[in-house]
């Protein structure tokens, strides 16, 4: 009989739920025709590539912690929930946040701080 550790699933479950809202927020500054201002300038480029390197180490942490704390049924279910859930709980927010640089900061931030606490005390 397999165990699971809710702890560790539930940190699974922040970990995806944060790269996802990220991923959305990412991909609708792609074409660059389509970025706002704001992240047109070389700030702003730093910022899009360098919360892009953030968000790709919670999205390996996360399949980390799966891989060694999680059984696989419930990695399935769990991170397919939570993938689904992303675009609602996007909605949530107010526009001029998803489409500016806070989004964007917000949710690569909020990875890492996850990703952080996941390794330190996992």
């Amino acid at each position: 009989m397999v165990v699971v550790q809710w702890g560790a699933l539930v940190a699974f479950a922040a970990l995806v739920m944060s790269a996802a809202l990220y991923g959305l927020t990412a991909s609708g500054h792609f074409p660059s025709e389509h970025r706002a201002e704001a992240l047109k300038s070389p700030a702003g480029i730093a910022i899009l590539w360098g919360t892009m390197a953030a968000a790709a180490f919670t999205a390996v942490v996360s399949l980390f912690l799966a891989w060694i704390a999680l059984p696989w049924y419930a990695t399935v279910i769990v991170g397919g929930g939570v993938l689904l859930m992303a675009p609602l709980v996007l909605q949530l927010f107010p526009d001029s946040f998803v489409d500016g640089r806070s989004g964007l900061l917000v949710f690569a931030g909020a990875g890492c701080a996850l990703s952080l606490a996941a390794l330190a005390f996992g």
